[in-house]
């Protein structure tokens, strides 16, 4: 079978208490339009998957629609919903014009402090506080919304900012053919300049998730106060996160 471009589970990272995340609970990948009867099959009998959640745009997902089976339940977090510009979405990645990773580190700035970003990625955090039931969550690429979404559980987890990190940046191996297949599609309608411009918004980058956490550090002092206070998670709601998710 074909693989489902950037799917992996966030499962067996290690924390400075030597707790594991237990494997088979929460995955993340790109989004979910074009799956083949044998990945559908894939996520819903192999993997479990009982929940999606989709962290696209309206117009993404209209033009993307994902792929859905039978009871699973489909929750939709629009992280960028009231920003003016989603430089997340393959139509921006396209049309937009400036220096690549300035606009990539100004939206993970947007990620950590704007209002609906901060509610969707506290919702998303809530969504995970049932136990037993597989949850995939993905965006377009599964790079930049998933990426923060990843670091945010991983890092209430205590898992470290070095593991949190290669996480991260094993998107852009994941990645690596469907973005060329991108590429190759467009090619004929893009300039070499607006080609090269793409391929390095298709592409995360460390500078991104760093500034994330810069920008948190420098709002609000400590990332327990952004959960607190950013995110509108109680002390209790992470607790539990860290009950259900890891190895006693």
């Amino acid at each position: 079978m074909e693989g489902i471009t950037n799917l992996r589970s966030l499962g067996g990272y290690r924390n400075k208490n030597q707790q594991v995340i237990k494997d088979g609970l929460i995955y993340r990948s790109g989004q979910l339009d074009q799956l083949t009867p044998a990945q559908t099959q894939y996520l819903a009998t192999t993997l479990g998957i009982t929940r999606i959640v989709d962290m696209r745009s309206a117009d993404e997902r209209h033009q993307f629609p994902d792929a859905t089976w039978p009871h699973v339940q489909y929750h939709v977090l629009d992280v960028l919903a009231q920003v003016m510009t989603n430089d997340a979405s393959l139509q921006s990645m396209i049309s937009s014009t400036g220096a690549v990773h300035d606009r990539m580190v100004q939206l993970y700035e947007q990620l950590a402090l704007d209002p609906t970003a901060r509610q969707s990625y506290c919702q998303f955090i809530r969504l995970l506080l049932v136990p037993d039931q597989p949850l995939l969550f993905h965006c377009f690429a599964g790079k930049d919304r998933t990426g923060v979404g990843a670091a945010l559980f991983l890092k209430i987890l205590g898992i470290s900012d070095e593991q949190i990190m290669a996480d991260y940046l094993l998107t852009n191996q994941a990645r690596a053919a469907a973005n060329q297949q991108i590429l190759a599609t467009m090619a004929s309608q893009l300039s070499d300049e607006q080609q090269r411009a793409v391929n390095q918004a298709l592409l995360v980058d460390a500078d991104y998730l760093s500034h994330y956490f810069e920008v948190i550090k420098a709002r609000y002092d400590t990332f327990s106060n952004y959960l607190q206070t950013g995110l509108g998670l109680t002390s209790a709601e992470c607790q539990q996160l860290r009950e259900l998710y890891l190895t006693k």
